[in-house]
């Protein structure tokens, strides 16, 4: 390029030479806000405004006044009747921030120095509801929208452009959340329960980019699917000269047929009560032209033809509202009103009496008798003194969706209401059929009280369970523990349900307890009933020598047999109390196991027959016993479908077929969202599922929970370990006898590596030809903390530990981060597992983890193989445990059985110096480890 080029590039003009002649020592800027914005003003030290020339000043303030200088000058020009022209708005000159980022001189109103903020801020949608308030009688929630910034939390901010905010003496840059940031501040508010829908539906429509709602344990989702607003008809009224005057709108579910009109809603958000989780979808709408167009069109093809046109008699259109003569109307009422029912959402027909149609409320009576699982009988609707049967009134609605009375009167029956009767009442030839589930419900839509003999149980099933938390508890004497008043109450729920012979689940979170819940439930029934039948626990081949060792330890009265080897022998497992299976083993066993009569049936993990068609759930569903109780910290891991099979094996009458539940259920609520089919599934399985989570109990809890996990070896892991054991143990034995032990340490730390190795992780030793059981077991376990709403710690001590579990958690999905001695920025991987909740589990070595970090977001822990010294075990457990913590903290501890990580363990309790002593360089320490530990150590269990 020329030079000349360059200098005449940058050449001032004669135009860019000003005239300013205050001469400033130095000048500040100015960060303000007022009713249109933020502003950017030039000041001096006492706070006046000044014109200050750039040529005066170098760096970034000469830039920035430059452009002040350029901004104002073409302002000067122009005449802004809304804002005051002589300030300089930043959402208008987004640019100048990149420029004031670079500059030392911000301050506020109170002339406090404004510093910029390194990183990026988060906006979240914090709701509770309140308990202690309420208007017009509905819960209150509470609105707050909070940012986040490298761990601190601010709820006073306020945006200057729509990606940057003032929070407080803090510039902080966060992703564009649209052009509505102003009007932020208007969602910290107060709303009813039943206005979240709306409130959300427009949070969504109005901000971009936030990521997280804080609402109980409710998650966010955002869909791809789009929810298509209903076209609607609203009738306003009947006119003094009965022209009917109706309008044509959209709608859609909970937020009312106004509200279409009356905001800007491009995004549809509500909450799923069952499955806890909010999902926010687009919303797709015809032209409200084409809707028009439609009902015109039928409007017209209802006008008398023979007719002449009267001014009465036309059709008069003002945009959505019609004003219709009532000749056409009672025709199009009667002709086309039928048929667009199957489309159109009404509104207002409560007003039509003149046409006879009717909205009305009917009335329910049944003439039931007893029949095993049912009530069977008679069942009427009554409309204002018209009785009909029931199934009868279900037909003409699905058809017409309306019923006809026999004076002609159409009668428009509430959908939601229709919709409930069919969920209730099954029909049996000209019988209508209820479960001893539904009763509850029934009793809500009946007018008189359900009495009689025949009601007798389901009444005093559900009196008693209100009342149950009243009941002493008895604890069984047999137990070695004792219980903290919230499994009290669990086991007080499994024996009642017993004494119903219902079968239940016990869902609560981990850490709290199902084990030794079921223990003392099947302890106390061992104990009033006598040994005569055995029971079956079913559970992932994981859990099977922890269920062992908790039986021994806590009831070990109780018989045991684990039905699982090559070698398993019904006929000796049958002689016992508990006979321990899993999955795998009892569909490969069902026609073994499937006649016989268990006193229980038992579930562990019952998240494992989530597929109703799969050949494990089918063999399941074989099994016989008194009675059946399935443990699951994840009951409903994915969708409503789950719950069928887990209810199909508890209490294979609650829903009927599959298709009966898919139409009840499954699809009003996954695809409309269907509040009353949630609160009536809702209503019927809460009585049989039990679920406390740790924040409902943390009173209860200590601070820190720790809990040993045992491993079983794979055959190919165990052959491979025995080998490499004993021949340690006899070079090692050799190695002293000709070396010393103090000369023989290297090798013996060698030794014990390797086999620590193989215990832990043999696809180390294996070329990955054997697979870790162990993984198998963390992988179960990380699926059940993340679906509760937790986030974990995992430390392990090798690096290829990192990065097989972090293989495992991308083949699942679940985002993570990993760290090792090796990494940099280790406090950029802190800051997003702390504040991303997307970012579910951080992998890192013991040593890594083991001093400076603070993970407080993490309240569930795993040690995925010991170490020698248990102070740096607890050391890394204490990254989650300290201060800050507002959760309890969950530790578990992974352990192969019958290897040196058992020993380890052994040894932690009564040697806690050994295994540093093992690793010291000073040989001084290696006199404290004896013939006797190694021997020990690599000795057969």
């Amino acid at each position: 390029m020329n030079p000349t080029n360059v200098f005449e590039f940058f050449r001032k003009s004669t135009e860019q030479i000003k005239t300013k002649t205050q001469n400033i020592d130095s000048v500040l800027f100015l960060l303000d806000f007022d009713n249109h914005g933020s502003f950017l003003r030039v000041i001096d030290k006492t706070g006046n405004q000044v014109e200050a020339s750039y040529l005066n000043y170098g760096g970034a303030i000469r830039h920035v006044l430059r452009l002040v200088e350029e901004i104002q000058e073409r302002n000067s020009f122009l005449i802004d009747w809304e804002k005051p022209n002589d300030e300089l708005y930043l959402a208008e000159y987004e640019h100048l921030m990149e420029q004031l980022r670079r500059c030392d001189n911000l301050v506020d109103s109170t002339m406090r120095p404004i510093t910029f903020a390194e990183g990026d801020a988060k906006l979240k949608l914090d709701l509770h509801k309140v308990t202690s308030e309420k208007i017009s009688n509905a819960a209150v929630i509470k609105s707050n929208v909070i940012v986040e910034w490298n761990g601190e939390i601010f709820e006073e901010f306020r945006f200057i452009t729509d990606e940057y905010l003032l929070a407080g003496f803090k510039i902080i840059h966060t992703a564009p959340i649209g052009g509505n940031y102003n009007g932020l501040s208007y969602f910290n508010t107060t709303l009813k329960e039943d206005e979240l829908t709306l409130f959300l539906s427009l949070f969504f429509s109005n901000v971009d980019q936030i990521e997280q709602v804080n609402y109980e344990d409710f998650r966010l989702q955002f869909s791809e699917e789009r929810i298509h607003a209903s076209p609607s008809l609203i009738f306003e009224k009947i006119d003094a000269d009965e022209s009917l005057i109706m309008r044509v709108g959209q709608s859609l579910p909970d937020v009312g047929v106004e509200m279409l009109n009356q905001f800007e809603l491009y995004r549809f958000a509500e909450a799923n009560d069952l499955e806890r989780v909010i999902t926010v979808k687009y919303i797709e709408r015809e032209p409200i032209e084409t809707i028009i167009q439609e009902v015109e069109a039928l409007l017209k093809k209802q006008t008398p033809k023979k007719r002449a046109k009267t001014e009465r008699a036309e059709i008069i259109r003002e945009g959505e509202l019609f004003i219709i003569p009532q000749e056409i109307a009672s025709n199009f009422i009667y002709n086309e009103l039928p048929e667009l029912l199957l489309k159109y959402q009404l509104f207002g027909a409560e007003k039509l009496k003149s046409y006879k149609i009717a909205t009305i409320s009917p009335t329910l009576s049944m003439n039931l008798t007893h029949n095993i699982d049912f009530f069977e009988g008679e069942v009427t609707l009554n409309f204002d003194g018209e009785k009909m049967n029931l199934f009868e009134v279900l037909n003409q609605y699905n058809k017409n969706k309306y019923v006809q009375l026999s004076d002609g009167t159409h009668a428009l029956v509430n959908e939601k209401y229709i919709r409930r009767l069919e969920r209730i009442f099954k029909k049996k030839d000209q019988n209508a059929q209820i479960s001893f589930f539904d009763m509850p419900l029934v009793e809500e839509i009946i007018e008189e009280k359900i009495t009689g003999e025949i009601f007798q149980r389901p009444k005093a099933f559900y009196n008693g369970l209100n009342q149950l938390s009243e009941q002493p508890f008895v604890q069984p004497p047999v137990i070695n523990a004792t219980l903290r008043p919230y499994q009290e109450q669990g086991v007080k729920w499994l024996k009642y349900l017993q004494e119903y012979q219902l079968g239940g689940c016990l869902a609560d979170d981990m850490g709290l307890g199902k084990t030794l819940q079921t223990i003392a439930l099947l302890a106390s029934v061992y104990q009033e009933k006598g040994a005569d039948k055995p029971s079956l626990i079913v559970m992932p081949k994981s859990l099977l020598y922890n269920w062992e060792r908790e039986v021994a330890k806590f009831a070990p009265q109780l018989s045991t047999y684990v039905f699982h080897t090559p070698e398993r022998d019904l006929e000796l497992a049958l002689k016992k109390n508990l006979i321990f299976t899993t999955y795998s083993i009892a569909r490969n066993e069902i026609e073994r196991l499937k006649d016989i009569a268990f006193l229980y049936v038992i579930l562990d993990e019952s998240q494992n027959i989530k597929n109703i068609n799969a050949l494990t759930t089918k063999a399941i569903m074989l099994l016989q016993g008194d009675y059946r109780l399935a443990l699951s910290g994840t009951p409903v891991e994915n969708n409503l479908g789950e719950l069928y099979s887990l209810f199909r094996f508890l209490n294979p009458t609650m829903f009927g077929t599959t298709s009966r539940f898919t139409k009840d259920y499954l699809t009003p609520i996954q695809k409309s969202n269907d509040k009353l089919a949630m609160q009536h599934l809702r209503k019927k399985i809460y009585p049989f599922i039990l679920r406390r989570l740790k924040r409902d109990v943390l009173q209860e809890l200590p601070d820190k929970i720790e809990q040993v996990l045992y491993v079983e070896m794979s055959d190919e892991q165990r052959t491979l370990y025995d080998q490499r054991r004993q021949f340690y143990q006899y070079a090692i034995s050799s190695e002293i006898a000709s070396k010393g032990i103090q000369n023989a340490k290297f090798f013996i730390f060698q030794a014990l590596n390797e086999l620590r190795q193989i215990a832990s992780l043999p696809e180390n030793m294996s070329n990955g030809k054997i697979i870790s059981p162990k993984r198998e077991l963390l992988q179960e376990q990380l699926m059940d903390t993340i679906a509760n709403g937790h986030k974990a710690l995992v430390f392990a001590n090798y690096l290829n530990a990192i990065e097989l579990i972090g293989e495992t958690l991308d083949a699942e999905g679940i985002d993570y981060v990993s760290m090792t001695g090796a990494t940099r920025d280790r406090q950029k991987l802190v800051d997003r597992f702390q504040n991303d909740p997307n970012c579910k589990v951080f992998i890192m070595t013991l040593k890594t983890g083991g001093t400076g970090l603070n993970l407080t977001a993490a309240d569930t822990i795993f040690i995925f193989d010991p170490w020698w010294n248990v102070a740096a075990e607890n050391q890394a457990i204490d990254r989650s445990h300290r201060f800050g913590q507002v959760n309890k903290v969950l530790a578990y501890k992974l352990i192969t059985q019958n290897t040196i990580e058992e020993k380890i363990l052994q040894l932690q309790q009564v040697k806690k110096e050994l295994f540093d002593n093992i690793i010291e360089s000073d040989s001084s320490s290696m006199k404290s480890l004896s013939e006797e530990d190694i021997d020990f150590i690599l000795g057969v269990n």
